[in-house]
């Protein structure tokens, strides 16, 4: 272990022991070259690995490198740099019938935009003139746009909004529900136009007291959450202030989820005394700022090539570049384990291949798999 300060919680608020060192992983480089890549995933009934570049395109792993031939080129349409760019791609459950693909980017005024497009009857390429707006929201400055797409187990397509940006969450989008910053948003995009909300969102029938799309609220800035379908679990890095990263795990048919922020960071009272809102979602794990500076994560382990660490959730630094681990047992963390893989670079993003083996992505473009020893 690095060596700072760590503390898992579970509902009670009490402490866990530190993370120890352990082996039987190894980190082996599965793709280099990919230029600033922030997420991996497939696409079903497809046997390539889609990559993400921050820049604007969407690539394949191409022997150990980027397709010459790229899937889809936003560059002309996307703001990139910093915390912008392309940040999230989600492929339709029904995409080996319909081509549906889902993108969320900033564009060139750094509003979020989720737009679906349709690829080509090969799957080979995306028609740009397929674009079908489906969400736009506006980012009052140029970080914390959250970025994140997937669809979850019950076929809805989730959204991760940031609190908008600056520091401190200076307009209160976390704690006000009314708003899109700040939340983990829930469509339905197999009807309405462009989408229809879903029953269960809990807004939807009462929309004086919140947005409709709303799923959860309280969120900093959700970069990478999953879906452990196994498990029917949520897992969410949401990125910390200055002091907390944390790491969240909830139930994922939990509709209306209170992640605390910005009426708290982490688990701890955050800015000046206020009342605090009842039934906070306490992290399942978190670390300061001594051992980090932007938690990347996390996915559970549902490959085949480590059987042992099957339901196990990864999630990493981007500032650190280790790799750590925990269970979760529906109310607690335990077997906390930092991998002795050595630094992975500034980590990005985790990403999941059609059979739950898991890939770590770097900024400096190369691509980890994991693998037992």
């Amino acid at each position: 272990m690095i060596g700072a300060t760590l503390v898992c919680s579970n509902s009670a608020g009490s402490a866990e022991p530190a993370f120890t060192r352990a082996d039987g992983i190894r980190a082996v480089v599965a793709a280099d070259g990919f230029d600033q890549p922030l997420f991996l995933t497939s696409a079903p009934g497809d046997a390539r690995l889609f990559v993400v570049e921050q820049p604007g395109r969407i690539r394949w792993i191409e022997a150990g490198r980027p397709s010459r031939e790229v899937f889809l080129d936003l560059t002309d349409r996307v703001r990139a740099g910093g915390e912008l760019g392309l940040l999230g791609l989600a492929f339709h459950p029904g995409y080996a019938t319909n081509g549906w693909l889902f993108v969320n980017y900033t564009d060139h005024s750094g509003n979020t935009q989720v737009v679906r497009f349709t690829a080509g009857g090969d799957r080979h390429t995306v028609d740009r003139g397929t674009a079908r707006r489906i969400l736009s929201v506006d980012q009052p400055f140029a970080n914390h746009n959250g970025g994140m797409v997937a669809f979850g187990p019950d076929g809805m397509l989730y959204v991760g909004m940031g609190d908008g940006g600056s520091g401190g969450d200076p307009f209160g989008n976390g704690q006000n529900p009314r708003r899109l910053l700040g939340k983990l948003l829930r469509l339905d995009v197999d009807h309405g136009e462009p989408y229809a909300i879903p029953n269960g969102n809990p807004y939807k029938t009462r929309p004086r007291d919140g947005a409709p799309e709303v799923w959860a609220l309280g969120l900093r800035n959700p970069w990478r959450f999953s879906f452990d379908l196994a498990a029917r679990r949520l897992i969410i890095g949401d990125v910390g202030q200055n002091r907390w990263e944390e790491m969240d795990v909830v139930d994922a048919v939990r509709a209306g989820l209170n992640f605390g922020w910005s009426a708290r960071e982490g688990a701890h009272r955050y800015g000046l005394p206020r009342p605090r809102p009842a039934g906070l979602v306490e992290p399942a794990v978190e670390y300061g700022h001594d051992d980090g500076c932007s938690v990347t994560g996390g996915y559970a382990y549902r490959g085949r090539s480590i059987p042992g660490l099957a339901g196990t959730i990864f999630f990493s630094d981007y500032c650190r570049g280790w790799l750590r681990s925990f269970r979760w047992d529906g109310a607690r963390a335990s077997d906390l384990r930092e991998w002795s893989v050595g630094t992975l670079g500034s980590v990005t993003s985790f990403g999941q291949d059609a059979e739950g083996e898991l890939y770590v992505l770097t900024h400096e473009g190369r691509i980890w798999k994991l693998a037992g020893r």
